[in-house]
């Protein structure tokens, strides 16, 4: 807590009242069979690129490609782990990030519609994405990594939540 902190509140990006949800740990599989699908075919052509001109030195550019991978893959563990989302009273908190952290806060009564995706790799790996849309761009929110029963039952509670925080406009 730094000086000029307020006695009695708590961190900005962890509310004392509130429950997190993570997501899914499958999201870390989704994420680096994307970095693989990326990475394999640079580190196939340094290695070719390698053997071929005979060159010791060019033996770094796939050494480079490896440790790229691996810190990839540190980091997205990281990531997956920060993600998680609250439904609160009147709205619903969406955090992710480590280092640059962010907390999104979206009304119910300000959602135009909710969308929930999965693509075959989503698919693949048992999970989907919930996408909230609200009137300003800005504080529309997804969150990526659900299993796809928790992400149907998402979109219909904050799509009926929204529905009542309307009905009174």
């Amino acid at each position: 807590m730094t000086s000029d902190a307020v006695p009695g509140t708590s961190e900005p990006f962890d509310p004392a009242d509130v429950t997190w949800t993570p997501v899914s740990r499958r999201l870390i599989g989704a994420r680096l069979t994307v970095t693989a699908i990326w990475l394999t075919p640079v580190l196939l052509l340094t290695v070719l690129l390698a053997v071929l001109v005979g060159e010791a030195w060019l033996w770094v550019f796939p050494a480079l490609v490896v440790v790229l991978g691996a810190w990839i893959a540190w980091v997205v563990r990281r990531q997956v782990g920060a993600i998680a989302y609250a439904e609160r009273a009147d709205d619903l908190l969406v955090r992710r990030g480590i280092v640059f952290r962010s907390l999104v806060v979206v009304p119910y009564g300000r959602m135009q519609y909710v969308d929930v995706n999965a693509g075959p790799l989503a698919r693949r790996f048992g999970i989907a994405s919930v996408q909230l849309h609200t009137a300003s761009p800005a504080t529309s929110a997804s969150i990526d990594g659900l299993p796809p029963r928790e992400a149907a039952r998402l979109r219909d509670r904050m799509a009926s939540r929204g529905e009542a925080r309307l009905a009174g406009l």
